[in-house]
């Protein structure tokens, strides 16, 4: 280990990583520090219940905002494969069971399964009336996510000129979304469906004046333009191996279980306190990258921390190894296809608007929305040979109207509490309960792991538990100070946000550690027809 570097990154997740492989590649000296045994953060794969050899991706699980061009650029050995089905939402109607599926393969499926819900096939025109607002959307601002920032009313410009696009920013940028989706869409459990985009890892409901909710929709449906979630291959641990390999390659070293003593970023070259393997550190950089929160930054540099209440997460996680997939109510749908996409409960539209109120007044609702996914069903690589063989399943839930603040005074009994209400949202749709079909461990205890906001922000730093380090943020520029700008300025000279935290942040991205490898090189004075060739060298 050197005394100075041109770059030292603080926390290798994966935007660390994608940082330190452009930089890297540019031929700058970059240190990654990172606190935990492993390397990741958020998108790391682990072995969660010891006594058996399943990977489970224990925090994000699936990918959509990673943009081609940085796989391109950094010549990321990635699959990431399609699921068959986007969703399958159940309900009860006239005393029967049935489920709303969503094909990605097969528009005769959705359509076919909406015309059985509604009656007619008027829902499912609106449907796709609605969402080629988000498809125009990310066709003309997809690109500009990995350039500096323009303004608003520059952006808006983009959108001017038909009826299409003006309703569509109309729509998503200047009113709550909760009007879109009441004047599209008529029925109760498509609204929902749909909203539920809007709300995850954030508190928020259909007609928030604060408009976090359409922030948070568009980063669930602009990735790549297409907006589709893809399973990596190998899990999300997967991801962060390939970009560990593609930083180390370029020369980037690396550091785990570092404890973080102290910041210097006053200075035109900043330094970093650390203990490392049982000695005290001192590192000077020309730039230093924080790939965690506003709220650790402003810890560790004495400065106030002013988060605004749209900045609290809300989310309760559930891992789960399961010995077999449980059976559903709907018997016309078998298991394999249900939980194949992304699967739904009680997540209709005037019920999160009622668990909303519930949780707002300090109580967890009577009804809790979640969704849940099996991983395996599209990618069993991350199952040992003789657990596929047995039929076993993981499976992740991803709990909504779940804010930190109902966990912060007790969370040990608010967290069983929870997943007890969770389990049980699940089982109304199944022929048995999900707790028969739980793997045992030796010690007699099910594999499950519940995480609440409290947990998160404890294991990972993100401020109350938020998923995305702080509320989403739109693509575009909102005061006049951040427009030519990266998105990354902390305030600090040469201390950059290169994580979720910087503009346009938030989920498996990249996008963070992208732009603050590009402003680094900027204020290095290295022009983009460089930056292309560089890129060009790295693809090939």
């Amino acid at each position: 280990m050197k005394s100075r570097y041109d770059v030292v990154i603080l926390g290798a997740g994966h935007n660390g990583l994608v940082a330190a492989s452009y930089l890297g590649r540019a031929g700058l000296s970059v240190l990654l520090l990172e606190k935990n045994d492993y390397i990741g953060g958020a998108t790391t794969s682990q072995r969660i219940f010891p006594d058996y050899d399943a990977c489970l991706s224990q925090y994000a699980y699936l990918v959509s905002l990673l943009p081609q061009k940085i796989i391109r650029d950094l010549g990321l050995n990635l699959e990431l494969r399609r699921r068959a089905i986007a969703s399958c939402t159940p309900y009860v109607s006239h005393g029967q069971h049935g489920a709303l599926v969503l094909s990605n393969l097969e528009e005769d499926v959705s359509r076919k399964s909406i015309l059985d819900l509604t009656g007619s096939d008027g829902e499912f025109e609106r449907m796709k009336n609605f969402y080629n607002l988000s498809r125009v959307f990310a066709e003309r601002v997809w690109d500009s996510m990995l350039e500096p920032l323009v303004a608003k009313d520059e952006m808006a410009r983009r959108f001017n000129d038909n009826e299409i696009t003006r309703e569509a920013w109309r729509s998503l940028v200047e009113e709550p979304l909760g009007n879109a989706i009441e004047r599209y869409l008529r029925n109760d459990l498509v609204r929902g469906l749909i909203f539920t985009d809007a709300k995850i890892g954030v508190f928020t409901y259909p007609h928030d004046p604060t408009l976090v909710q359409n922030r948070c929709f568009l980063y669930h449906l602009i990735g790549n333009k297409t907006g589709e979630w893809k399973v990596p291959v190998g899990g999300m641990g997967a991801v962060s191996s390939e970009l560990e390999r593609t930083a180390r390659k370029a020369g980037a070293e690396i550091l785990t279980n570092v404890a973080l003593h102290a910041l210097n970023v006053t200075g035109k070259m900043g330094s970093v306190e650390f203990r490392f393997d049982g000695k005290h550190e001192t590192v000077e950089a020309r730039f230093l990258l924080v790939n965690f929160g506003r709220n650790v930054l402003a810890r560790f540099t004495g400065r106030l921390f002013q988060p605004d209440r749209t900045d609290e997460g809300s989310v309760f996680k559930m891992n789960m190894l399961l010995r077999r997939l449980p059976r559903l109510k709907a018997q016309k749908y078998p298991a394999t296809e249900a939980f194949c996409g992304t699967f739904h409960s009680d997540e209709g539209y005037e019920q999160m608007n009622v668990s909303y109120d519930q949780a707002s007044g300090g109580r967890l609702p009577a009804k809790t929305p979640c969704e849940m996914y099996c991983h395996t069903l599209t990618d069993d690589s991350i199952l040992a040979a003789d657990l596929r063989e047995q039929g076993f399943h993981t499976m992740t839930l991803f709990g909504l109207d779940a804010p930190w603040s109902l966990f912060a005074r007790d969370n040990e009994n608010m967290r069983r509490e929870a997943e007890k209400k969770f389990l049980a949202s699940l089982n109304q749709w199944l022929e048995e309960p999900i707790e028969d079909c739980l793997a045992v461990a030796r010690d007699g205890r099910r594999c499950i792991e519940s995480k609440s906001p409290v947990d998160i922000e404890d294991a990972l730093g993100m401020y109350h538990g938020n998923i995305f380090q702080n509320a989403p943020t739109f693509p575009f520029a909102e005061r006049r100070e951040q427009v030519g700008t990266w998105g990354v300025e902390t305030g600090y000279e040469n201390v950059f946000f290169c994580g979720s935290s910087a503009l346009r942040g938030g989920a498996v991205s990249g996008i963070p550690g992208h732009n603050a490898a590009m402003k680094v090189l900027q204020e290095l004075g290295v022009a983009q027809p460089r930056l292309a060739s560089f890129s060009a060298k790295a693809a090939t």
